[in-house]
């Protein structure tokens, strides 16, 4: 056979090849190895590694190669064959491969059930240690692709990415509500854990990111929690409950089952009375268990009764040390700093603050200004009643006539005139 005197590696179309092994093993003490940029070359003969190469032009002789004197008996100068395999392992780092995870189960604190969760992502891996790469997973291959990369260690590496983003959600309470905002955290994190595993086998974890974290709406089970969620976001945002919506389609029933004349009129009238209507028939039925929203200029709610602003509970992050706690308590549980709510959207501000972190909303900067003894939002100057909670302010500074909140300067009330 015919020994090779050039060898050398283009690699060509947009496939990404992680090692090529050069196909002719016909080498002798002349033969001119090329290694291109970003490349390495790797000698196998006799089950050993003969010698690494970097970027460069080489002549694989035996002062090169001195293991050849050793392998093949070979003496100094002259042509002197012999046969190895070449492995070129491109060195470069790709950032395009894409990943996923099927279906993965976890018990949501913000719905409290379980919910089938599927994420993918995209991370980038680069050959650290050539001679560990070729001797651990490309065996007696010909080349390896990334196709090979990804369909090897499709098993172990979904198996490890869902348990250790389901820890990480549980170890931090993380619900579905709010997961999107932890993507970038849960990355990291993510990425030091699998680190290691690339490491074992000779690549290095560039880059790993999770784009995204859905409900998996492959399953019936899953379309059924979508719809779930789909369906209490839109009662949340009109102001109905279940109960309501249900009332509603038997109301509607009632009505279509009786068609028209007196048929249709008894079962309008059984309608009005399930909605709650007035009179004998007015159960109430259809009351809402909490203020609805009112189109009027009055502020009046239902049956013509004032509507009281209610506080909605939720969990805040604390301005000083960024952990969460409810809206409800007037300093963070977890380092003491006072709840300094913007007026608006209910963030906690850092106490000398001048606008809201998060919505821009103007706040008192630190300027010395009442607050609300319950919510602890700030009044606005001259309030009778807080506009966060409705809880009348204090009368300890009011016009003991007419009930108007005195300024610390003036004399005289600025509404019936009454003497301070």
């Amino acid at each position: 056979m015919a020994i090779i005197d050039l060898v050398r590696w283009s690699p060509q179309g947009n496939k990404t090849i992680y090692a090529y092994r050069f196909p002719e093993t016909n080498l002798s003490t002349y033969t001119q190895l090329i290694v291109q940029e970003s490349q390495e070359a790797v000698l196998f003969s006799k089950g050993q590694i003969v010698g690494k190469f970097g970027p460069g032009k080489h002549t694989l002789s035996t002062e090169n190669l001195p293991i050849l004197r050793k392998l093949f008996g070979l003496p100094f100068g002259g042509k002197n064959p012999f046969t190895a395999e070449i492995w070129f392992v491109n060195k470069t780092t790709p950032y395009n491969i894409d990943w996923k995870t099927d279906s993965m189960s976890i018990h949501d604190p913000d719905y409290n059930t379980q919910l089938p969760l599927v994420s993918k992502g995209r991370y980038g891996l680069k050959i650290a240690d050539a001679e560990k790469f070729l001797i651990k997973i490309v065996g007696t291959k010909s080349g390896f692709t990334q196709d090979h990369l990804t369909d090897q260690f499709f098993g172990e590496f979904s198996t490890k990415t869902k348990s250790t983003i389901l820890q990480f959600m549980l170890k931090h309470r993380i619900g579905f509500k709010s997961v999107s905002a932890h993507l970038s955290d849960l990355s990291d994190y993510l990425k030091g854990t699998m680190s290691a595993f690339w490491e074992n086998i000779g690549l290095d974890l560039t880059q790993f990111y999770i784009t995204s974290i859905e409900i998996d709406s492959s399953t019936e089970e899953g379309r059924k929690v979508a719809q779930a969620i789909s369906q209490q976001s839109a009662m949340s945002i009109t102001g109905h409950t279940w109960q309501q919506e249900k009332m509603f389609d038997v109301a509607n029933n009632a009505v279509d089952s009786f068609g028209s004349g007196n048929g249709g009129l008894l079962g309008g009238i059984m309608a009005i009375n399930m909605m709650g209507g007035s009179g004998a028939m007015g159960g109430g039925g259809m009351q809402p268990q909490y203020n609805q929203p009112t189109f009027g200029g009055n502020n009046q709610g239902f049956q013509g009764q004032p509507a009281q602003p209610a506080q909605q509970i939720r969990e805040i992050y604390c301005s000083n040390c960024s952990r969460k706690f409810p809206n409800t308590h007037k300093f963070c549980p977890h380092c003491g700093d006072p709840y300094n709510p913007c007026p608006k959207c209910g963030t906690d501000n850092q106490e000398n603050a001048r606008r809201c972190v998060s919505c821009g909303t103007t706040l008192g900067g630190g300027e010395s200004g009442s607050a609300c003894s319950n919510c602890n939002v700030p009044l606005q100057p001259g309030a009778t009643f807080c506009g966060n909670c409705g809880k009348q302010v204090a009368s300890g500074d009011n016009c003991n006539r007419c009930g108007t909140l005195l300024q610390p300067n003036v004399k005289f009330c600025p509404t019936c005139g009454n003497k301070r």
